[in-house]
């Protein structure tokens, strides 16, 4: 629909730039965070879905379920049990706030602990919707160098001391430390424990995002930092996106009731999406355990599938360490790649990738770094696409189709 209205007088400055149409999913699609389509538990969710509406559906009359603010009581109880047992979280029920996706967990923290011209430090590499969320809430975002571990704890350190000297005590560590977003490594539990230490010497508290946490290989994480720290200086994060649904849009926060009673008053949709809540509470307490490892093990084998590909169309032109879980892959290419320019070409050519400088706080380090998601396409889409998009660096960049010793085959 157009109108003959002009509306752009009326638009405030520091609005985002204009959103471009959808057009669809690109024929070869490794962006975003999408997960494997024959891994939703179909049949489970409809049976949860009729027997959860016919026990409690006329509750839907009442804004919250009559539960309060903070989310379905079922759910919030699950979660209590499931973080327990899985990353030795221990709280209540009234720790909890179930919220509409993680994305806007980190707008309610965000909101509750920021302003214009503060400092937050990050992971080097690190989740996007993070990174545009601050550049326009005009926070300055410091990063920290990652090794096959996360974050570095030496470079912390000294990046603490640095600001510190500088009259700057930053708001929050933001940290994807169980499956970290881009790079799929897992902080070891002693390096957790020294990041708690370090954030407890300097006063600044901790931004857990654990959003991935539950897609580990092994099925064996260390405990969440949340559970290490003995003040209480933690914040958590949690979805069930990527481990049920993306497009179910339920998260949750762990948090101190003086943060949690702030987060509340600024969170003021009435309640995130009821049915979804009620309809994961009825799925997950027979069902959770017994699906996450079933899902881990078809996205292992993706992963084996997108790193043979890589590795028979780019030999050692394309450089990666295998991730620890999750359902992305962090790649390296050669440094005349500017995967910012290859994401254009690439779309072009039908396949769409996530260029790496929209992922970290270091533009020239991530230049020719791209994230690939192998969740979401068919094992035979990511032989095509990686083929398709291996073409197009050799057209456009110049990366060789034969390189090192390994040899493009026919």
């Amino acid at each position: 629909m157009t109108s003959s209205f002009d509306f752009a007088p009326l638009f405030p400055a520091g609005l985002p730039a204009p959103s471009a149409r959808w057009t669809g999913l690109a024929k070869y699609s490794f962006v975003g965070g999408n997960n494997d389509s024959e891994q939703v538990p179909l049949d489970e969710l409809i049976e949860a879905t009729n027997a959860v509406l016919r026990r409690e559906g006329r509750s839907l009359a009442t804004y919250g379920l009559a539960h309060g603010p903070q989310g379905y009581l079922p759910l919030r109880e699950f979660l209590v049990t499931k973080l327990k047992r899985d990353a030795g979280i221990s709280c209540t029920v009234d720790d909890l706030l179930i919220v509409s996706g993680s994305l806007q967990a980190l707008d309610l923290v965000n909101a509750t602990l920021l302003t214009r011209g503060d400092t937050v430090i990050f992971e080097q590499d690190s989740y996007q919707g993070s990174l545009t969320r601050l550049a326009r809430l005009g926070v300055n975002v410091v990063g920290v160098p990652l090794d096959k571990d996360g974050m570095r704890m030496d470079a912390l350190a000294a990046t603490l001391a640095d600001l510190k000297s500088r009259g700057i005590r930053p708001k929050y560590i933001y940290t994807i430390p169980t499956v970290q977003n881009p790079t799929g490594s897992i902080m070891p539990e002693s390096r957790r424990a020294e990041l708690v230490r370090l954030a407890t010497e300097y006063g600044v508290p901790i931004f857990e995002d654990d959003c991935y946490a539950d897609l580990v290989w092994s099925g064996q994480r260390p405990p969440a930092i949340h559970a290490m720290s003995e003040s209480g200086g933690v914040i958590h994060i949690g979805s069930f996106s990527k481990s049920i649904a993306p497009a179910l849009r339920v998260g949750f926060i762990v948090a101190p009731w003086e943060v949690m009673s702030r987060m509340l008053a600024l969170k003021t949709d009435a309640g995130s999406g009821a049915l979804e809540q009620m309809v994961l509470a009825a799925y997950c307490k027979p069902h959770f355990e017994s699906h996450v490892p079933a899902l881990t093990k078809a996205l292992r084998t993706k992963l084996d599938t997108l790193m043979e590909a890589l590795n028979e169309q780019f030999g050692t032109a394309a450089e990666f360490e295998e991730p620890k879980g999750g359902i992305f892959l962090w790649v390296k290419l050669p440094d005349q790649v500017d995967t910012l320019k290859l994401y254009q070409a690439a779309l072009a050519a039908g396949v769409s990738i996530n260029p790496g400088p929209e992922w970290s706080t270091n533009k020239s380090h991530s230049s020719s770094r791209l994230r690939l998601c192998f969740a979401s396409p068919t094992h035979q889409q990511i032989r095509e696409g990686v083929a398709v998009l291996a073409e197009v660096c050799r057209k456009e960049f110049g990366v060789p189709a034969r390189s090192a010793n390994v040899e493009k085959r026919a």
